[in-house]
């Protein structure tokens, strides 16, 4: 609503021009456009930020050592025990977590043992054995124990044996466990790709570069070639349980290592574990071994990174993109994980 002043001639005799008053009704279009495209600038300007953090998440990932936080015992205590957790599948980015934790133990001198907790189906092969070789050094300078929870199956046990023979592995009276073995995911489509007309032709050098290709069967050589690849990784799994727990010799873990699950009482039963019991036991048995009575016990925590915040945990680590994920899903990927699973990007 706009006024308007307007002259006209007075009366006659009045002498001079009259002032009248106008009110008039004023529609502004433009007002609306504005707002719709300051609505739109903001948008595209969220947008573009979450767009930077994927393709440049690496220098917003977590570079300081874990946090502590007090678990139990005496606060002014100078002697520690650190709880390290594995509560995931064995994959980037908690392989790395993992590892900065263990060696942030080694390194601080108020740290008398660590407490391993594992809730963990397993994971990628290189990345166990790189957790344990980890824990194979600390162990040597301090004493590891081992807590499983839920379920610490094939890499989830691989790393547990990082304990060491001189190490204690306890078990919830729940937990699964066992599952010693390799897995190599794989698809067939061939019939599939038949049924629709579809072939795979690639271009290639030597008649092993596209073995595991899903749109045609496996070869005999190919299938050859790949048993004696994961039997490697399986005998490694056979030898790493075998170095570390002096109830069991080589037979015996063979024995054992069908890929099936335990319970927490058939795993004590073939002496996979030691005891079953909760986590306070499993600190006691610990404090018992360093000759503590009442450390200060913390949790090692990695501090939240930047793109947790703004992607959610689970999608930190999603690259922005997709043709690079999907390259990545046809890597082959030896695991030590529990049951069939897809591949994995």
């Amino acid at each position: 609503m706009t006024e308007t002043t307007a002259f006209a001639p007075g009366p006659r005799g009045s002498g001079g021009p009259q002032t009248i008053l106008v009110q008039t009704q004023v529609s502004s279009p433009w007002r609306g456009w504005i707002i719709k495209i300051l609505m739109a600038a903001l948008v595209l300007s969220i947008l573009a930020n979450i767009g930077l953090f994927s393709a440049y998440r690496q220098y917003f990932s977590n570079v300081d050592p874990p946090h502590e936080r007090f678990h139990s015992g005496s606060v002014t205590s100078t002697e520690k025990i650190a709880i390290l957790k594995m509560e995931s599948t064995i994959m980037p980015p908690y392989t790395e977590r993992l590892i900065r934790q263990i060696d942030h133990a080694a390194k601080d001198k108020e740290v008398k043992g660590v407490l391993l907790v594992v809730d963990s189906p397993g994971g990628l092969v290189a990345d166990s054995h790189q957790i344990y070789h980890r824990l194979q050094k600390l162990r040597n300078e301090k004493p590891v124990y081992v807590q499983m929870k839920r379920i610490a199956a094939s890499g989830g046990y691989y790393i547990a044996m990082g304990a060491g023979p001189d190490g204690m592995i306890y078990a919830e009276p729940t937990t699964w466990t066992g599952s010693i073995g390799v897995i190599l995911p794989r698809y067939d489509f061939s019939k599939l790709a038949d049924t629709y007309g579809v072939a795979s032709d690639p271009l290639k050098t030597g008649k092993f570069k596209d073995t595991l290709n899903p749109f045609r069967p496996m070869t005999d050589d190919e299938r050859k070639l790949w048993e004696n690849i994961i039997d490697q990784s399986y005998q490694k799994f056979i030898t790493v349980i075998d170095d570390n727990r002096k109830t069991l010799n080589r037979d015996a873990v063979t024995a054992l290592a069908t890929g099936q699950i335990y319970t927490a009482d058939d795993a004590k039963q073939n002496m996979l574990i030691d005891e079953i019991g909760f986590e306070e036991d499993s600190l006691a048995a610990l404090k018992e071994k360093i000759g503590v009575k009442n450390p200060r016990v913390v949790n090692y925590e990695t501090p939240t990174s930047l793109m947790d915040i703004v992607l959610g945990n689970s999608k930190a680590q999603v690259t922005g993109d997709p043709w690079k994920s999907f390259i990545e899903s046809t890597v082959p990927r030896a695991m030590y994980y529990c049951s069939w699973l897809p591949v994995m990007p």
